[in-house]
């Protein structure tokens, strides 16, 4: 039997519990370290399952930027072999962690350590690496290992020993959403004020954690001049707080976004760790000078979590520089507010310590209920990076799309099997 009476008491729990959390940065380390089974030829990867003969071309170079990381090949073609008949993979969400793009994760790569204090429960993610050659969309050349090699070693090295200094031993991720909401972030696309934030609190600290100077100039300067840093951390930090959120086990509240490339997927609190997918929808695409859709790659990453946190599209209205975007023909403010208003209607409530100035103070929203989205037929909208479809040319312009409706269909179709054949209340 449910533990609530109502699927809308459940919802109520959740949304709670998604509000009251206090997602904390706490440390940087390998990712096997807190990971055990990535000891083994494991490498996780964004979205819904998927074997690396159907991954997306950049994907695929992930992986096999991964492998030679890793040091179980030693060229392209070798590497490409291990990926082929070596190599297991598995989502990111089957252990606790999502990724960027192609979100591929490997043993010794450096990641974020997210704890949602209220709960205990913890979450990882990559860092940020940068733009032009990076492992997230497939590039794997000698420059890229190297650039990992030193964020492991040097960068993540520094944060470890400067978040050890920061009050709690941690670096609290809430005040920099609620500041940065004021200040035009939207999180998904656009986090400068989040990473400047970030920023303005590490700095002091990496100073007296004993660097060599050129390591901590070299350090300081990739995070000065790292705009979107924030965009990883902002991921596991949604990842701890709806991971949590899913212990309730009833309602219907999604707890995971996410897509593979191939397929959309979503998780819903009332349905445990059940996948429901269907196809990706068609991205909208804002493309950089010299691209068009026959450039684009299907959307890809682990990155929508933001949106099942209530951030990226959902929160449209707070960021003036996206807002041509998200709307429509010449965008403008009344169109993302209206984006805004739309989002809310499949949303349980709102999260009253993240309020938009601009949006008479409202909260950021919290819950998306799969009950609302079918009865609207309202979709999520997701703000996203849109990468080359060929591994190793990288970002070809910034867009929208909409979470896959079959997705909330089967998932509320699962949901009133589980209750009796209802779900409306």
């Amino acid at each position: 039997m449910p533990e609530y009476e109502t699927i809308d008491a459940a919802n109520e729990a959740v949304a709670k519990k998604i509000i009251d959390a206090q997602p904390t940065l706490v440390d940087v380390v390998a990712a096997k370290t807190v990971i055990p089974e990535l000891e083994e030829k494991l490498i996780l990867h964004a979205g819904p399952p998927i074997a690396f003969a159907d991954m997306p071309d950049p994907v695929q170079g992930a992986a096999i930027g991964a492998v030679l990381f890793e040091g179980w090949a030693e060229d392209e073609q070798s590497a490409r072999r291990v990926c082929e008949e070596e190599v297991e993979f598995a989502p990111n969400h089957h252990f606790g962690a999502v990724g960027a793009m192609g979100g591929i994760l490997s043993g010794n790569l450096p990641v974020f350590v997210v704890e949602n204090v209220t709960d205990g429960n913890r979450a990882y993610t990559t860092m940020h690496e940068g733009e032009g050659k990076v492992l997230r969309f497939g590039v794997y050349d000698e420059s890229v290992g190297a650039n990992l090699t030193w964020m492991r070693d040097v960068l993540g090295v520094g944060l470890s020993r400067a978040l050890k200094l920061l009050p709690g031993g941690g670096l609290a991720v809430n005040p920099i959403l609620a500041e940065a909401v004021t200040m035009g972030d939207e999180f998904h696309v656009r986090m400068a004020a989040a990473s400047s934030i970030m920023f303005r609190e590490l700095a002091p600290k990496l100073v007296q954690v004993d660097l060599p100077q050129d390591q901590l100039v070299s350090v300081l300067d990739f995070l000065s001049g790292n705009k979107n840093f924030f965009l990883t951390l902002g991921m596991a930090a949604g990842k701890a707080v709806l991971d949590a959120g899913a212990t309730i086990e009833d309602g219907s509240v999604v707890t995971c976004l996410t897509r593979n490339g191939r397929e959309f997927a979503i998780r819903v609190s009332g349905l445990g760790d059940r996948w429901f997918t269907g196809p990706e929808d068609t991205l909208d695409t804002l493309y950089f000078p010299g691209f068009s859709d026959e450039d684009a790659c299907p959307d890809c990453g682990d990155s929508a979590i933001l949106e099942a946190y209530g951030l990226g599209g959902p929160v449209a209205v707070a960021a003036p520089s996206v807002q041509q975007m998200v709307g429509t023909g010449e965008g403008g403010f009344e169109e993302a507010l209206a984006t805004s208003d739309e989002q809310t209607e499949i949303m349980v409530t709102s999260n009253p310590n993240m309020p938009i100035p601009n949006w008479n103070f409202r909260g950021v929203p919290v819950g998306i209920d799969i009950r609302k989205v079918v009865a609207t037929g309202i979709a999520p909208l997701i703000t996203t990076a849109v990468m080359h479809k060929k591994a190793g040319i990288g970002m070809v312009g910034v867009g929208k799309v909409r979470a896959s409706m079959p997705c909330f269909t089967a998932a509320l179709e699962a949901l009133a099997e589980t209750r009796g054949g209802t779900a409306a209340a």
